[in-house]
């Protein structure tokens, strides 16, 4: 079966839109149809089934949770790299040099506390950075209690960003420094230190279900996630970080991204850098 055979219907076209809106947040637009076509024929033809008007049927009826996570996964869009919209790690290790200048101080002699969320992780290349340039700029880190949560919607992308390998073409672009900050391997790739693996757990989540995480967390890095959502799950999605977020914490958000109605319950601190107006009452409290 070529994909020529297999034409998707307005109809159809509609089931899977509807489809992927309910259970990730995902908005597909009329553009999306050669995409769905393309990303999707494959599991249609390896289910056997004649057409997408079935697929979406078995799905609804009698798919599994391996299935109904292959539909999410084969409709999710992961572009990135490492050093992605570089102001915002510039931005977050001023921040953290604050919370470093801090926190010893308000430790009383225990490990002083640092978390960082990658919600939209990707295959990891955002947390990492996050992880390998915040050990080369503070060392002292290593003595913190300081992890990152890296998650995303899509299973395959958390499996293959932990295991920190990438070609070497990844380093495309990148200073002689940062490039530096990679291992290379034998075979030809690169691979993130170990000290920066460990600070990470990648853990599958669906941003538009329940969030199993307390927080509070001293950054949030959402970037390019929420140009998939329409407008009421974006300001849903970014209401709930708000609350997730240290009283001194920040939001980082894509280059292409703007927080649309709830901006009100934030300022804006940078490009594309927003911190939580209750955080600021926070700290005039404080």
């Amino acid at each position: 079966m070529e994909q020529g055979e297999l034409a998707l219907s307005d109809r159809e076209f509609e089931r899977i839109k509807q489809r992927v809106y309910r259970v990730a947040g995902i908005s597909l637009s009329d553009a999306k149809r050669t995409l769905v076509v393309s990303r999707l024929l494959k599991l249609v033809k390896a289910l056997n089934l004649p057409s997408f008007d079935a697929y979406a049927d078995y799905l609804e009826r009698g798919g599994t949770d391996k299935d109904a996570q292959d539909f999410v996964n084969a409709l999710t869009t992961n572009l990135t790299r490492f050093y992605r919209e570089d102001h915002h790690f510039e931005h977050l290790q001023h921040h953290i040099a604050t919370l470093m200048s801090e926190r010893p101080r308000a430790a009383a002699g225990g490990k002083p506390r640092l978390r960082i969320w990658s919600a939209g992780c990707s295959t990891g290349q955002e947390p990492y950075t996050i992880a390998v340039s915040l050990l080369a700029a503070f060392p002292d880190l290593k003595r913190w209690d300081f992890k990152i949560l890296a998650t995303d919607i899509d299973t395959n992308v958390i499996a293959k960003a932990a295991l920190g390998t990438y070609p070497i073409s990844e380093l495309s672009g990148l200073s002689a420094e940062r490039a530096a900050l990679f291992e290379r391997t034998a075979d030809g790739n690169i691979r993130v230190p170990a000290a920066a693996r460990e600070l990470i757990s990648f853990k599958p989540l669906n941003l538009i279900e329940a969030w199993p995480m307390k927080g509070p967390f001293d950054a949030i890095f959402c970037r390019n996630v929420a140009i998939y959502f329409d407008k009421p799950t974006q300001g849903q999605v970014f209401s709930r970080f708000g609350t997730m977020i240290a009283p001194d914490g920040f939001l980082y958000i894509g280059h292409s991204e703007n927080l649309g109605t709830v901006s009100a319950n934030f300022r804006l601190v940078g490009k594309t850098i927003y911190q939580p107006k209750l955080a600021q009452k926070a700290r005039d409290a404080a």
